[in-house]
C-alpha cells in the first residue's frame, strides 16, 4: 500500500511538473513574440533556459531580432546564461541579422556579450555591407572585424556593399584598406558586382581606388 501511495504521488507531482513547463515554454515564446520583456525576465528567474528552441527549431534571441522584439532582445542579453552566439538552421547569428537590419544598440550588446564579429562563412560584416549600415559596419571593424572576410563562395563585404549596399559602405571598406582585386569563385571582382547591379558611382569609386594604388604610369 505504502508504494502504491508513494507511485501515485510520484505521478501526480511528475504531471503537475510537466504541465509547469509545458506553460512556460509556450509562454516564453509569446512573450517574445509580444515584446514583453517583464514576462521573459521572469519565466527566466523561475528556471527557464534562454537557449531552449522554440517549435520551429529557432531559440528565442534569434526569433526576437527576427520579429523584431528588442526589448526582448535586451531582456534576453541581461541574462547571464543566454547564449550570445546561437545559430539558425541557415547559419545566421543574432549579430547577422542585427548588422543587416541596423539595430546599432542591439549589435553593440551583442558584441559586449561576446557574439563572434569574425563568424566563418558569412559573417556579420558582410550582412551590414549589404544593408549600408555604416554605423554597424564601423563598429564590426573596430572591433577587429576582418574586412576581407570571404564567405564560402569567396565573396567579400566589399563586392556585397558594391551590389547591395551604397556607396558610402563601398567608399568606407575602401578607406579601410578592404582590397578590391580579390575575386570570387567564378572570377567576379567587387567592380564587376557593381557593374552587374549598374552601380556606376561604387564601381567608379572602386576603380578610383584601384588606379590610385597603380604605380605611375602603369593605369
Amino acid at each position: 500500500m505504502r508504494k502504491w501511495f508513494r507511485r501515485v504521488i510520484y505521478l501526480a507531482v511528475t504531471t503537475v511538473f510537466s504541465v509547469a513547463s509545458a506553460g512556460s515554454y509556450d509562454d516564453f515564446f509569446i512573450a517574445i513574440k509580444r515584446d514583453d520583456p517583464a514576462a521573459i525576465t521572469a519565466l527566466l528567474r523561475r528556471g527557464f533556459d534562454p537557449n531552449t528552441p522554440g517549435p520551429q527549431g529557432v531559440v528565442g534571441l534569434i526569433l526576437a531580432v527576427r520579429e523584431p522584439s528588442l526589448k526582448a532582445a535586451d531582456a534576453l542579453l541581461d541574462w547571464p546564461k543566454t547564449n550570445p552566439e546561437p545559430r539558425s538552421a541557415e547559419d545566421e547569428s543574432p549579430l547577422m541579422l542585427a548588422a543587416l537590419r541596423g539595430h546599432t544598440a542591439l549589435a553593440k550588446k551583442l558584441i559586449a556579450r561576446g557574439a563572434d564579429v569574425n563568424k566563418t562563412g558569412w559573417a556579420p560584416l558582410h550582412y551590414a555591407a549589404t544593408s549600408g549600415h555604416l554605423e554597424i559596419m564601423r563598429m564590426l571593424l573596430e572591433n577587429h572585424a576582418y574586412i576581407d572576410a570571404e564567405s564560402p563562395n569567396g565573396t567579400t563585404p566589399l563586392m556585397m556593399a558594391a551590389h547591395y549596399g551604397t556607396p558610402a559602405a563601398v567608399k568606407l571598406l575602401l578607406d579601410g584598406g578592404a582590397d578590391a582585386g580579390l575575386k570570387n569563385q567564378i572570377g567576379l571582382t567587387a567592380i564587376d558586382f557593381a557593374h552587374r547591379a549598374n552601380r556606376a558611382e561604387s564601381a567608379e569609386l572602386i576603380a578610383s581606388s584601384v588606379r590610385s594604388a597603380q604605380p605611375k604610369g602603369k593605369w
